[in-house]
């Protein structure tokens, strides 16, 4: 496995912000992570970098077979061809100041064998040596990786014109169909949202996924989980089909940028801790069954384990965190997302919405009902996107013109899926409101409810459109949408691509001033809102299973309190922080006391009632 000379990545943001981020940062030795499902967004980008390369467009209409693989192949094929491009250019450069190939080195680790020798260089006034040094530190020289990331749950069905199902035909199929077939190599997939069988199914027969070429698979799977249990089993089901997961990606449930996937009141600290302890044991025994598997299929399985990766992203913040979750945990990455919101040089992001970031708050970064999966959602309140969502419902015209389809999930008033977020949908369900008996109260509740669904598809690709002056996907639909995690209320200014980096690294601090919470108690923090917000909507506290879940809910969250109490001293290393965050946890495990406490005594009044 070709290994990163940084020690953090960019994980994927939402359809467009990182769409193109590889060409921005790659040639840096930083791997990015872009969204290939939207196809449409990546055939207007195809047709921006095709021009802006002097080269021959030539679009990939939606009436040819498998279109959408093509241009997602396609689309990788140019990322990449521009990336080499950029290495073999930086390799044929001066050591400039200011130059690109200086910025290489400068952004390095100070840790990392290159930076060293890059020191080492700058302190040389002999011709042959310097000479010798740059040499070497030039063929050193590689890109970071152009990795894609597929959300499992947007794999909706195509269909002919006759209606019939295409075969392979999914989003997710098509999407995961097109990466395979790209020239990309020492690269990964990164498979988000849970376990899609039929997708995973179909990766069997792909040999870029399958066979080891000098020591390395050429495109390597990658799966983001919430907890141990997820990465055991989604692990053992490909172990089982002969395929290896070279890296587990743990992001936190509620505490990360776009949709949110709540654990039941597990925190980021235990969890990493219970893959610190298994982690041997966890590659032992996905490679037993692995190793069967191959000899089953008549291969013979590799000498060496395959090496996993364990990574980490959602909410880091600070250069002691980012420490500590590598030295600690024994992190291998981790991942910086919302941060990089504010870094043009690193994401394609419109100037009103940079603006909008810029000056958001705590107050500003919603966990909505937006999203038409029905997923919670990270959102940034009044952006382009939401005013033009309500503008359009105060117009009598409520909803959006479903020209994806993406996000097809509802079958409440048709036979074929529709979005919840489209104006047949939202017509359809506020006319059923209508005609219920209820109060009018609850009617204005109901339909306010229904008219929070965003188009996803249109608002999360606008950024980039935007930027590059490009038409938008759908002609009526030209707010943006933005989602970045809680996080992101602690940065106040756009910054460079070496700013953000040195911050990472401990060599800056661009933390806007006052009092940041640290990562851990910020997640305590949210999941304790969301805890409050879901029991304060429970109706029949008689169902004695949801009692029993949020019981359950609670107690993982006081264990993980008590975790971070014992290991104070290893997480906050400095002793004037350590009576904040002691307070905090005080404070978080007298509310969680509460809510438990309030959970029993309705829970019994009911049954005797």
């Amino acid at each position: 496995m070709t290994k990163s000379f940084h020690t953090f990545h960019i994980p994927v943001m939402g359809l467009a912000y990182t769409i193109d981020t590889p060409v921005k940062v790659a040639r840096f030795g930083i791997s990015s992570v872009i969204s290939i499902v939207q196809d449409s967004l990546i055939e207007k980008m195809r047709e921006y970098y095709y021009k802006k390369n002097n080269k021959a467009y030539h679009p990939i209409e939606p009436s040819e077979p498998d279109y959408r693989a093509k241009r997602i192949k396609d689309y990788l094929n140019l990322l990449n061809q521009m990336v080499q491009a950029q290495i073999e250019k930086l390799k044929n450069s001066s050591f400039e100041p200011g130059s690109d190939l200086i910025l290489y080195f400068e952004m390095l680790p100070e840790e990392n064998f290159l930076k060293k020798l890059y020191n080492k260089m700058k302190e040389i006034h002999d011709k042959f040596e310097l000479k010798t040094i740059q040499q070497e530190l030039k063929a050193h020289l590689k890109p970071g990786s152009i990795d894609v990331n597929i959300m499992t749950k947007v794999d909706n069905n195509r269909y002919h014109k006759d209606g019939s199902i295409i075969e392979d035909g999914s989003d997710a199929i098509a999407a995961l169909r097109g990466y395979s077939e790209s020239n990309l190599i020492n690269s990964s997939i990164i498979f988000s949202a849970g376990m899609n069988p039929r997708l995973f199914n179909y990766l069997e027969n792909i040999p870029a996924f399958t066979e080891i070429k000098n020591g390395s698979f050429e495109k390597k799977i990658i799966i983001k989980v919430s907890d141990y249990r997820s990465a055991i089993i989604q692990g053992k089901y490909l172990a089982k089909k002969g395929l290896w997961v070279s890296e587990f990606r743990i992001e936190s449930g509620l505490n990360c940028g776009g949709h949110a996937f709540a654990s039941q009141g597990h925190m980021l600290g235990p969890i990493l801790e219970e893959f610190k302890i298994k982690r041997e044991s966890l590659s032992l025994e996905l490679f037993e069954i692995y190793a069967k598997t191959l000899q089953l299929k008549g291969k013979t399985p590799p000498e060496k384990t395959p090496e996993i990766s364990i990574t980490v992203q959602g909410g880091i913040g600070t250069h002691e965190e980012n420490e500590f979750l590598r030295t600690y945990y024994q992190i291998n990455s981790t991942g910086w997302g919302s941060p990089f919101l504010l870094v043009p040089e690193a994401v394609s992001i419109d100037d009103e919405t940079l603006q909008a970031l810029v000056k958001s708050t705590e107050n500003d970064i919603l966990l909505s009902k937006n999203s038409p999966l029905g997923v919670p959602f990270n959102y940034l309140k009044n952006i382009s996107g939401e005013k033009e969502k309500y503008g359009l419902a105060e117009k009598g015209c409520p909803g959006s013109p479903c020209t994806e389809k993406f996000l097809t999930s509802d079958t409440e008033f048709t036979q074929r899926p529709i979005c919840t977020a489209s104006v047949s949908y939202i017509r359809q369900k506020i006319k059923q409101i209508k005609k219920l008996d209820i109060s009018e109260e609850q009617r204005r509740e109901q339909i306010a409810n229904i008219l929070t669904k965003e188009c996803l598809c249109a608002g999360l690709s606008n950024s980039a459109l935007r930027k590059y002056k490009l038409s938008p996907i759908t002609k009526d639909i030209l707010g943006v949408t933005v989602c970045p995690g809680p996080n992101i209320a602690y940065f106040d200014k756009v910054v460079s691509l070496k700013d953000m980096v040195d911050h990472i690294y401990g060599r800056a601090n661009i933390l806007k001033s006052g009092y940041r919470p640290h990562m851990f108690i910020k997640e305590l923090h949210i999941y304790m809102n969301y805890l409050k917000d879901q029991v304060t909507e429970i109706a029949d506290y008689t169902d004695k299973k949801l009692a029993n879940y949020y019981e359950i809910f609670c107690q993982n969250m006081q264990n993980a309190v008590e975790y971070y109490r014992t290991r104070i001293n290893s997480i906050i290393p400095k002793d004037e922080n350590k009576n904040q965050f002691q307070s905090e946890l005080k404070s978080i495990e007298k509310e969680i006391g509460k809510v438990l406490k309030n959970i029993k005594l309705s829970f019994q009044k009911q049954l005797i009632g």
